[in-house]
């Protein structure tokens, strides 16, 4: 592997587990600092029951491609383990295509959901969507106010699996090539 792909897929894999556990912590202070403030002022924040829900997508997101890229999601080991070692590369590499396509299909039908319904509105953002707004005078915080910034997590998710199956073939593929090397070739 060339250190240029070494660092570009360590970077991945920072800004995935940095994104996920980002998007968890947020999750968590948020909720509560709303239980906090139910219990001791009576009241909550209006946008505090609906946020934590679309952080958890984007965090749930962020880290399906984590855990492809690193290998470490959900297998039934047992009929994998189970195969021949080529049928298991066979099929790992099955996967890394499947994968791929998945991501690519995840992210186009996230657009096409974005553009059919993004514009709805989110009760529980439109108020503080509405006040960014005005507060700032910038008018692309309105469109935090509807669904769209949150559906356009099927499309971030699809690309990250798409960008994750890729490495992940890519390295797969990699050490295919170094188990076929011989000593006297080496391998660079």
């Amino acid at each position: 592997m060339s250190r240029l792909y070494c660092r570009l897929r360590a970077s991945v894999v920072a800004l995935l587990a940095f994104s996920a556990g980002l998007c968890m912590a947020l999750l968590f202070a948020i909720v509560l600092i709303n239980a906090l403030m139910r219990y001791f002022l009576g009241s909550s924040l209006a946008w505090g029951g609906q946020l934590p829900i679309f952080l958890g997508i984007y965090g749930v997101m962020f880290g399906i491609a984590l855990a492809y890229l690193q290998d470490r999601h959900i297998r039934l080991g047992l009929v994998v383990d189970a195969l021949s070692p080529g049928i298991r590369e066979r099929l790992f590499l099955l996967v890394d295509v499947s994968v791929i396509m998945l991501g690519s299909t995840l992210a186009v039908a996230g657009m096409r959901f974005v553009e059919s319904r993004g514009g709805m509105r989110v009760s529980g953002m439109t108020g503080i969507a509405d006040s960014l707004a005005t507060s700032t005078n910038l008018a692309l915080f309105k469109g935090l106010g509807t669904l769209a910034p949150y559906q356009f997590a099927m499309v971030v998710g699809g690309v990250l699996l798409l960008l994750a199956g890729i490495l992940r073939l890519i390295d797969r593929l990699a050490m295919d090539r170094t188990a076929t090397t011989t000593p006297s070739e080496g391998s660079i």
